[in-house]
């Protein structure tokens, strides 16, 4: 099925907000009901596809018919951006200034090769499409002062396992398989992926690996660039392969330029990883501690000397207190009974019932050294339970009249506490100054032995036009992000809304060499415009 065209997902998932939760809101953030209703699907206005007969029929020939080729007014709309809260906004007023020319859905790597040759001769961008879950602008291509009709390249025909190497454990899967369908057909083999991404139901492996995803098990199984052996990409000037060996010596690593390109490049058809056996016991816990401070050196603490759980995240005091950490249980009659003061770590544990049983107290002993108090099994189960909820009630938060929105980054843990401050500090003081003075949560997800991210969330008054109230504040954010010495994302990616500031993070050098790649892979610009890297 379809994500919902509107907001997030399976429309049979979602809730309407309790009474509590919206009195909250009224009363500690001024939220109002928004004046209008969201327009319905059938009353947005579509215009007539900028597509010429001739162009179609390329179309088709290249996916293999006419039925591969889309123009109907509700496929487009449902390939027109992604599913960042400005997007969902924009698109429930009727805002269909990036709709496709055309949806195509080719089937193999010969296809993509074929529908790229068929976008340049006939003068048409691509934005290969995924699960459309992008959150920074990565499906809205940018038009330039002679702006080109695009097609929205649907890659979900591409969803095969194509090899598996059980002695090696590897497998070679397409990309238009979303995670659940991939992890099904492992699983009947005896293995896993591991990855496991807020988007996971939704999500593409295509996706994860164009934009270096981070799953929520990242501490045990590691991101998704970590799990990627080898990559297929079709480019408007032929087929590049990456990856022989597990590693190699041979030169710098090609895998590294397509992982996190974002379909700037070329479009991924085909992407090799490694994989796990299938995890006998998997245990999840929660844990509290007196203030994120004495949290982050315990997560810091078992990231650099071990034992390192499978998950492992920290809630700091105002989203433990919101009880952000299982969304599906926030508004309940015993929610606040839930949630213990001070701030709630979850750690998980998967493997083999033995490993796990050591791991597990080998990090109680650290937890409690480090002044956790154990808080048992059901924190963690509610967690894992609900671990998919949030985008759900993101979606009921905009319907009462709430912004709601997250941005994610990253630093060494000796910057940690200084990014933490600075971003929270920053959304706050725009906010507020705008006359909508927000609520701003944190959580740290994914730990390294180095460092660890840093995931906010933001609720607020909508104000009156609240795409343009929201963007002064997302740019402070960014700004505050590189001048505490954060990266401008962790795992979300660059999209459009990003690209400025990963520009700066890259330098003018860094910024001309991948100019020069885009150039020699795709010198017509066709492949997502002004995604990673602006118009020339």
């Amino acid at each position: 099925m379809d994500m919902l065209w509107s907001g997030w997902g399976d429309p049979a998932k979602a809730a309407p907000l309790p009474e509590t939760v919206t009195a909250l809101l009224r009363d500690l953030l001024g939220v109002k009901p928004r004046g209008t209703a969201p327009l319905a699907l059938t009353e947005i206005a579509v215009p007539e596809p900028p597509l010429t007969d001739v162009a179609r029929r390329a179309l088709a020939d290249a996916a293999g018919g006419e039925e591969h080729v889309r123009t109907d007014a509700e496929s487009r709309i449902r390939h027109t951006r992604g599913k960042s809260t400005p997007d969902l906004l924009r698109i429930r007023e009727g805002d269909v200034t990036d709709l496709p020319a055309a949806v195509v859905l080719p089937a193999s790597h010969d296809d993509v090769l074929a529908v790229l040759r068929a976008c340049a001769a006939h003068g048409l961008a691509a934005v290969p499409f995924g699960g459309g879950t992008s959150v920074v602008g990565g499906l809205a291509p940018e038009r330039g002062s002679t702006p080109r009709p695009f097609v929205a390249l649907d890659l979900r025909r591409m969803d095969r396992l194509l090899a598996l190497d059980p002695v090696s454990r590897t497998a070679t899967l397409q990309p238009g398989l979303r995670a659940p369908d991939a992890e099904a057909l492992l699983a009947a083999h005896g293995f896993t992926l591991g990855h496991f991404p807020q988007s996971y139901e939704w999500a593409t492996l295509g996706g994860f690996a164009a934009a270096r995803s981070s799953g929520q098990a990242s501490a045990g199984y590691g991101r998704f660039d970590e799990m990627v052996l080898g990559l297929t990409l079709a480019t408007p000037e032929g087929t590049l392969e990456t990856g022989r060996a597990p590693r190699s010596a041979a030169g710098p690593d090609l895998r590294q330029l397509v992982l996190g390109s974002e379909g700037a490049f070329g479009v991924i058809t085909s992407v090799t990883v490694r994989l796990r056996p299938l995890p006998k016991t998997r245990i999840y816990e929660g844990w509290r501690f007196a203030s994120f401070e004495e949290g982050a050196a315990a997560l810091r603490r078992l990231a650099q000397d071990g034992p390192r759980p499978t998950v492992l995240r920290l809630s700091d005091e105002t989203e433990t207190f919101i009880g952000l950490a299982h969304p599906d249980a926030i508004g309940a009659e015993d929610a606040q009974d839930a949630q213990p003061a001070g701030c709630q770590a979850v750690a998980g544990y998967e493997g083999e019932p033995e490993e796990v049983a050591h791991r597990r107290e080998r990090a109680a002993a650290v937890l409690r050294e480090c002044g956790g108090a154990y808080l048992g099994e059901e924190p963690g189960e509610r967690w894992a339970h609900g671990r998919y909820s949030a985008p759900y009630l993101r979606d009921a938060l905009l319907d009462v009249g709430a912004f709601a929105e997250t941005l994610e980054t990253a630093a060494f843990w000796s910057r940690v506490p200084e990014l933490y401050a600075a971003v929270r500090d920053a959304l706050t003081a725009a906010l507020t100054e705008a006359g909508t003075p927000p609520l701003v949560m944190c959580h740290i997800s994914h730990v390294y032995e180095n460092g660890a991210s840093l995931y906010f969330t933001v609720v607020s008054a909508q104000g009156e036009d609240p795409v343009a109230h929201w963007t002064p504040a997302k740019h402070a954010a960014n700004e505050a992000i590189l001048a505490a010495g954060g990266t401008i994302s962790h795992h979300h990616g660059v999209g459009t809304d990003h690209r400025d500031w990963y520009l700066r993070e890259a330098g003018p050098l860094g910024a001309d060499a991948l100019r020069a790649v885009k150039r020699r892979l795709d010198p017509a610009g066709l492949l997502n415009p002004g995604v990673l890297l602006p118009l020339d």
